[in-house]
């Protein structure tokens, strides 16, 4: 080209969870029996969406309002309804003006990063939901400035270290927390919560809180949403339909705004994000139109319960079988519906391998994990995938240096699920030992 025209950041836009389908898919074409245990869309793995639910779509559809643009920020309606919702746990006050819809939450996060001053750095936790991560690095044209989510001690983050790289590195502007965890499935309590906003409060910074699986917790855990304890610290909380319903390909997704009045220069930032929605017109009208009706029904309730009774379930089976695996450290997961698995320190080498049964699986599999820069962790997620048929992402992929796989559980066959990882724990002791 007569030009460099990638932009500065581009090569930090990576998205592995969606790139190992490109692989599953070739394996498959070569007869290999597939599991796509890699990516959270509930609908693909099964789940049966309720006759009132899609009678609720199948409604709007015959509006001809549906088919319209909305106002900017979103359908005031459903802008009403959701702040209303803050405004009902009586902790902080929103206006519908304090809410702004997108096409799904992904739209979200690159405006959220992509109106920052590039010079200016979110720190979010490692590992960390790839989107976030690299949406942020892009912006800033360098790797991703992280605090710790600690395998140990229940993927909890390490607030010392926090509080330190917020103290002695002044670029850095905001925290983000993710509330329950993707890819951990970690759900914070109501005191690391407060503790993040002190640090927050103190070297006066904004946190964004991506709060999507925000109602699904389960094992007896509940959460906070950061409106409770944010007091008069500016923040942007994160959320949508995409999980809850769900509805991922509905792609609709809001932020809320908590205390812009408080601060002239987060006041203006949040102005420039309105103002490229603005350029945009409006985000997908139906889905948002969706929102209360489906909140409000009789049945809404009955059926999210349903589902995170089931994930309960299933995030129990899997940490019975995982807990006892020599070379793992395993958590059990509370919210969401993600299981992170990590490889103790130095368990992994380039050496090891599974057994496969189709030669050209084979083939293809040692290629591609004899490529330069192949994680260690990505090495073991291949050889799983090829040798089982079970589709992971390995942990690398979300931000960290920790190695090891993200799982869904959403398989919903609960004799399928047990085998699943019934085969994975075999398979990394095989592996350990080869």
């Amino acid at each position: 080209m007569r030009n460099n025209i990638v932009p500065i950041g581009g090569g930090e836009m990576t998205y592995e969870i969606r790139a190992i389908v490109d692989i599953a898919d070739k394996l498959k074409k070569l007869g290999l029996k597939t599991n796509m245990e890699n990516i959270g869309d509930p609908v693909a793995k099964g789940e049966q969406i309720p006759g009132w639910m899609k009678q609720i779509v199948a409604d709007l559809a015959m509006e001809n309002t549906s088919y319209g643009y909305c106002p900017t920020r979103g359908v005031l309606e459903t802008r009403e309804f959701v702040a209303e919702l803050t405004n009902q746990r009586g902790k902080l006050q929103i206006t519908p003006e304090d809410i702004l819809f997108f096409n799904g939450l992904g739209d979200a996060i690159q405006k959220v990063y992509g109106y920052l001053r590039h010079e200016c750095r979110v720190i979010v936790p490692s590992p960390t939901y790839s989107t976030h991560s690299s949406a942020e690095a892009a912006n800033a044209g360098q790797p991703a400035v992280t605090y710790r989510l600690a395998a140990e001690n229940y993927w909890y983050p390490d607030l010392e270290e926090l509080r330190n790289k917020v103290k002695y590195n002044p670029a850095i502007s905001a925290i983000l927390l993710i509330n329950p965890d993707n890819p951990t499935g970690v759900v914070y309590p109501e005191a690391i919560l407060r503790e993040i906003v002190a640090i927050a409060k103190e070297y006066d910074l904004f946190i964004i809180s991506d709060e999507i699986y925000h109602n699904i917790t389960y094992n007896g855990t509940s959460t906070l949403p950061i409106s409770d304890l944010i007091g008069d610290v500016p923040a942007i909380a994160m959320k949508g339909i995409s999980k809850e319903f769900p509805w991922p390909g509905g792609r609709s997704g809001w932020i809320e705004v908590y205390n812009a009045d408080k601060d002239p220069i987060f006041a203006k930032y949040i102005a420039s994000i309105l103002n490229a929605k603005l350029v945009e017109v409006c985000a997908t009208t139906l889905p948002q139109m969706a929102v209360k009706p489906m909140m409000t029904h009789p049945e809404y309730p009955v059926y999210l319960e349903e589902r995170k009774n089931r994930y309960a379930r299933a995030s129990n089976i899997a940490y019975d079988i995982l807990k006892d695996v020599p070379g793992l450290k395993v958590n059990r997961t509370n919210g969401a519906f993600y299981m992170a698995v990590a490889f103790d320190d130095g368990m992994l080498t380039g050496t090891q391998s599974l057994p496969i049964g189709n030669a050209e699986v084979k083939t293809l599999v040692e290629g591609l994990v004899n490529t330069p820069g192949c994680s260690l962790d990505k090495r073991f997620v291949y050889y799983l995938l090829a040798s089982t048929g079970i589709c992971t992402v390995p942990l690398t992929s979300f931000c960290t240096t920790q190695p090891g796989f993200r799982i869904t559980l959403l398989e919903r066959d609960e004799a399928e699920l047990t085998r699943i990882f019934q085969t994975i724990a075999a398979s990394v002791q095989t592996y350990l030992q080869s």
